[in-house]
């Protein structure tokens, strides 16, 4: 007889571990079924964001920043280090250790929460009396059945046309964490968040890194003054970024890749590089879900269509995550998780889609919230502007990394905030205080008034605030 639960999770990513450990606390019989493997072909729980995204793209990126100060920000605090080279092999070992660790984390929790883990592909089998069952295709199949069920089965890369992952010269976000040596030259097609944070990596440890972006714009979702910001910057530190490009062909061949594309000025280019990085999105992934054995609707983009509350077409059927409406963030996908988990115990379960922070953990790092100025001019809001830079804060002077800003957009009238964008040290680390204001409808002036540390980062939010009624006192 197949095991029967409350709630099965499809998928072990943050939304969906986060959702069965959530669930299992308010008194659920919990499953989650996830199939991503280690390289001995154990279960690696944890998702894209865990195996190949989040986890592993910060581990490259502390290693290669590591290098670069090395090589050249070192001497100037007096220290002399020599040659310094960089052993490739034992960065990418470093990154799947730090993966690991995170993999077997997770497994502790479902332990330690009682949650009973399932290690293969979830599939929809049919609707049953009461709930739904659902097929675990592993090294064992079997059917197990569950009252509620959530779909937390996240994104996958998208493929250009012409330009299919062999994840060998032309590569995924995945390819990309595990590249054998510095290419010489590398290519990246897509300059949003891993685009930048891969090329950073590869930039640092001597590649001659190319990005070509179709958008005429870079960073068209963050707020413009930040975009023009990072754009100076990283064409300083030798990232070579081309806007508004068309590409025309990719072949892919035994040396390398060959990319023919129209730039901005409509001028035929043809660029030849060791790897090519494609970064252009993700699409939902439902694969092998089988969806039509239980009727579960799908949009035009194949995403599982919900409501507000995560509720898909179905009775007792939930998806977060990727794999359905908005940004595609790990941290989206966890606040998802919880809140449906309380749904179906009857609780109020929360998610401020205007409160969602976006990091991307280049260097300089860039975070934001809430709204941008273009967005704020576009939809006819006043807002009044305040403005520090690192230049004028004495921690970061003193970290000798003074590059980037903070910038906080309050409504005219009311000085609620509306929007905070950093870019700078530890933008990541300082937008919390941002997301938490916001969330707690605070204005500028609330932040001005309240005391930071000094010295400290956090000066120049406090003084950013300041600088929105005009009255900053270290600038």
């Amino acid at each position: 007889m197949s095991q029967a639960f409350d709630v099965v999770v499809i998928g072990g990513g943050p939304g969906g571990y986060i959702a069965a450990i959530r669930a299992a606390q308010l008194g659920f019989k919990v499953a989650c079924i996830d199939e991503w493997k280690n390289a001995a072909g154990g279960p690696a729980p944890g998702g894209t964001c865990t195996n190949v995204g989040c986890i592993p793209s910060k581990a490259l990126l502390q290693s290669s920043e590591h290098f670069e100060h090395a090589n050249h920000h070192f001497a100037d605090h007096g220290i002399s280090t020599g040659k310094v080279t960089m052993d490739v092999a034992k960065m990418i070992a470093r990154k799947d250790g730090v993966v690991k660790q995170n993999n077997d984390g997770i497994l502790y929790l479902f332990k330690k929460n009682k949650v009973t883990f399932f290690h293969g592909r979830g599939s929809f089998v049919a609707a049953a009396e009461g709930g739904y069952q659902i097929k675990v295709a592993g090294a064992a199949e079997e059917v197990i059945s569950g009252k509620q069920v959530v779909i937390a089965t996240g994104s996958n890369a998208r493929q250009l046309p012409g330009a299919e992952f062999d994840e060998v010269n032309i590569l995924s976000n995945d390819g990309a964490l595990r590249v054998g040596a510095t290419p010489k030259k590398l290519g990246v097609i897509g300059s949003g968040v891993i685009g930048l944070e891969m090329g950073s990596v590869w930039r640092r440890l001597g590649a001659e890194v190319t990005i070509l972006e179709a958008l005429p714009t870079f960073l068209g979702a963050a707020d413009e003054g930040v975009a023009k910001e990072a754009l100076k910057v990283f064409t300083k530190q030798g990232l070579k970024i081309e806007l508004g490009v068309k590409i025309s062909e990719v072949k892919n061949g035994k040396k390398g890749v060959s990319v023919a594309y129209t730039n901005a000025k409509g001028e035929a280019v043809s660029l030849d590089v060791d790897k090519l990085i494609v970064s252009i999105g993700r699409v939902p992934n439902t694969i092998g879900l089988n969806p039509d054995a239980v009727g579960l609707k799908l949009d035009e983009r194949g995403a599982i269509v919900v409501d507000d509350e995560c509720r898909t077409n179905l009775p007792g059927v939930w998806a977060v995550g990727d794999v359905v409406r908005g940004p595609m963030l790990a941290h989206k996908a966890e606040e998802e998780g919880v809140a449906v988990a309380e749904r179906m115990a009857g609780q109020h379960g929360h998610v401020n889609f205007n409160t969602i922070p976006w990091v991307i953990y280049t260097s300089p790092e860039i975070a934001w919230v809430g709204k941008t100025e273009q967005q704020l001019k576009a939809e006819g809001v006043a807002y009044k502007a305040g403005q520090f830079p690192f230049l004028a804060n004495g921690r970061a002077r003193a970290l000798g990394d003074t590059t980037g800003f903070v910038k906080i957009l309050a409504d005219a009238k009311t000085d609620e905030i509306l929007g905070v964008h950093i870019i700078g040290p530890m933008a990541s680390e300082l937008i919390a205080e941002a997301v938490m204001a916001m969330e707690f409808k605070a204005s500028a002036e609330d932040i001005a008034r309240i005391c930071h540390a000094h010295p400290s980062l956090s000066e120049s939010t406090k003084e950013a605030a300041l600088a929105v009624d005009k009255r900053t006192l270290n600038f």
